[in-house]
């Protein structure tokens, strides 16, 4: 009670407003208010990438049939007939149940942004009584929190193009007979996504030549890492194993190359280190030209 009755006096004390704004001049001139801002981010090719493939696939946007243009066209890929009927609304349903997930997710982290957002900046002015803190400060504060949930939303983004993409891919193989890739495009994607492993996320660039190397298309390339990605995030432990392996290979592999260069440069080499040029049957046993 009596802090109460301190901070209600302070507060009321006519010279209040003249040293408040003092203080915040000062520490707007020293540079503390500025403590921890960024600057604005250009737009990330990244999220852009992935917007416009949940948009395409009718899991963002207006469209309320969850995906159904999506689903026809994906049905018309696959030949159209009318034996697809059953699998085509078996396609529309699932991805219905994406796109119901992805805005109840969505909504959640809007929703908890908003929330928290509010809770900080109430918080602020509420303090901003005793002690100088600008607008300014507030907005800066306002705009790290936004970057933080955005890069929740991302995270979302990229899970849900998995699933689409996945789904996708099943519904277009679904009428078409399952080939296995042969063991050498599996062995050339194994061993980019484990020496990639920190970033298993080819460029187009890098799907087309791999797409080349196995004789297989780029769309099969993207797929396979979708898929393998999945499956070792579910499972890192059981994967580890592999991805020891396939260093050890990658090592090993390394090693001979380089005794190879080493062998070959010693071959095509016809004289000794400081012979002067001359063959090492030219030199007597003290070093001179015989």
């Amino acid at each position: 009670d009596e802090a109460q009755a301190n901070k209600h006096a302070l507060n009321c004390h006519r010279m209040k407003p003249a040293l408040f704004s003092v203080l915040c001049e000062i520490k707007e001139k020293t540079g503390l208010s500025i403590r921890g801002a960024q600057e604005e981010d250009p737009p990330d090719p990244q999220l852009m990438r992935l917007d416009n493939m949940l948009l395409a696939e009718g899991v963002s946007g207006p469209e309320k049939g969850g995906g159904s243009a999506a689903a026809a066209a994906a049905a018309a890929a696959s030949g159209g007939s009318s034996d697809n009927s059953i699998e085509h609304s078996d396609y529309r349903a699932k991805l219905t149940q994406i796109r119901q997930i992805y805005h109840t997710e969505l909504e959640k982290c809007e929703q908890a942004c908003n929330e928290f957002t509010t809770h900080v900046m109430n918080l602020l002015r509420e303090q901003s009584r005793t002690r100088p803190i600008s607008p300014k400060e507030i907005e800066r504060m306002v705009g790290i929190i936004h970057r933080k949930f955005s890069s929740i939303q991302m995270q979302l983004k990229q899970s849900t193009c998995e699933a689409v993409m996945i789904l996708r891919s099943r519904f277009l193989d679904a009428r078409r007979k399952r080939r296995n890739f042969s063991k050498q495009a599996t062995e050339i994607l194994n061993e980019y996504f484990y020496s990639h492993l920190s970033n298993p996320y080819p460029s187009e660039e890098a799907k087309e030549e791999l797409a080349k190397k196995c004789s297989i298309t780029v769309s099969q390339v993207s797929n396979w890492f979708g898929n393998k990605r999945i499956r070792y995030r579910k499972n890192i432990g059981k994967f580890q194993e592999e991805a020891n392996l396939y260093a050890a290979k990658t090592a090993v592999t390394a090693a001979h190359a380089v005794a190879a260069a080493v062998q070959n440069n010693q071959t095509n080499s016809p004289t000794t280190p400081n012979s002067g040029g001359y063959p090492a049957s030219c030199y007597q046993s003290d070093g001179r030209i015989q």
